[in-house]
């Protein structure tokens, strides 16, 4: 029989990568997509590519989009600096819409494909000053996608898969290690330089690093 597809959200990180193992452990044929949406973490575009190379996609898509134009964020805008220091209020990494577009985009994507099943990487637990991230957002998406779909109303229903949404960082890397994931192709650093080493003191990067301290597990991230 053929298996089930499945559009997988891919940005080159940690968190993208271990969903997509775990969509392909659960018998789903990958189809990935990424997004070159004016990040100045570009290189992580790379590592996407060669993650999804790795764990077997059926096809790799690079949608482009430039939420550069809008600003109002850090990842957007190079007058806005990374901070390199913990905050308790939404930080300005936050880039606005921009897990709501990349859903859309997916959600196109899928239902020309014939898939029920979108997976996307947010997490709640070391994420919770996004508001994109949270299990409200996910619930509410997958809610309009089943209104505003020919697939959905047909009774095809989608499905927003966020596996990782409950777990710790170190949680998911002793996932990804069960599953084979080969974390130094990964990127997630939100200044990376041009060859993908990671600064060590975004907050991405502080994550990262707790995370492997806590999975008990060698840290394959190359600092600069």
């Amino acid at each position: 029989m053929n298996p089930s597809k499945a559009v997988v959200l891919i940005s080159g990180g940690l968190d993208s990568a271990t969903t997509l193992a775990m969509a392909r452990e659960q018998g789903f044929a990958c189809y990935a997509m990424s997004f070159d949406y004016g990040q100045r973490h570009r290189v992580e575009l790379q590592a996407a590519a060669e993650i999804s190379r790795r764990l077997g996609v059926v096809e790799h898509k690079l949608i482009r989009i430039d939420l550069g134009n809008m600003g109002g964020s850090a990842l957007t805008d190079l007058n806005i600096a990374v901070p390199e220091t913990p905050t308790e209020a939404i930080p300005v990494t936050y880039v606005p819409a921009r897990n709501t577009l990349f859903l859309a985009f997916a959600l196109g994507w899928a239902e020309v494909l014939g898939a029920q099943d979108i997976f996307i990487g947010v997490n709640a637990v070391d994420y919770s000053g996004y508001p994109d991230c949270r299990p409200a957002f996910i619930e509410s998406f997958e809610h309009l996608a089943n209104l505003a779909t020919r697939a959905g109303i047909e009774g095809r229903r989608c499905h927003i898969q966020a596996p990782l949404m409950h777990l710790s960082k170190a949680e998911i890397i002793r996932e990804g290690i069960r599953l084979g994931v080969d974390y130094s192709c990964t990127i997630s650093c939100y200044q990376a330089d041009k060859t993908g080493r990671a600064c060590g003191v975004c907050e991405t990067c502080r994550f990262r690093r707790q995370g492997f301290l806590e999975a008990g597990v060698s840290d394959p991230t190359v600092y600069y």
